[in-house]
């Protein structure tokens, strides 16, 4: 988020803005079209901002401060960091969405898609069970 410049989005062959750059951790390359919604925060801050940052630079003790804050007003019970949001993301939003794995881990940046199975494989017994209750049901 921090890294995003106007120089990482380009217009793909699908005729939608896409996201190319390299993970930080990793130093891979990864491209990832722009969701609508992204696409949305990405116009809200286009004329607020100097230079080629696409978005507010925030560290991760502030972005953690304001999860905290939300936490408080919606009186979550857990602590939410930007790892458990990140994993959240991950399993809620992709895996439970039929996002294949190597997707996933290409998302995330993992070098192999082994990390990502040893991290997230909980979730996908979760949805082989779900997949049998609707396998069971057609079936009936």
């Amino acid at each position: 988020m921090n890294n995003l410049r106007s120089r990482h989005i380009f217009l793909g062959k699908d005729g939608r803005n896409w996201i190319k750059m390299k993970t930080q951790k990793t130093d891979k390359s990864f491209s990832v079209p722009l969701l609508p919604v992204a696409q949305k925060i990405l116009d809200k801050y286009s004329e607020k901002l100097e230079g080629e940052r696409l978005l507010p630079s925030k560290t991760n003790s502030h972005f953690n401060a304001y999860l905290k804050e939300i936490v408080g007003l919606r009186e979550i019970k857990i602590n939410l960091t930007h790892h458990v949001a990140r994993k959240t993301f991950a399993t809620t939003v992709l895996l439970l969405n039929d996002v294949p794995m190597e997707v996933v881990s290409k998302l995330l940046g993992h070098s192999r898609i082994g990390i990502t199975q040893a991290h997230y494989g909980q979730i996908l017994e979760e949805k082989v069970q779900s997949e049998m209750e609707k396998l069971g049901n057609k079936l009936k």
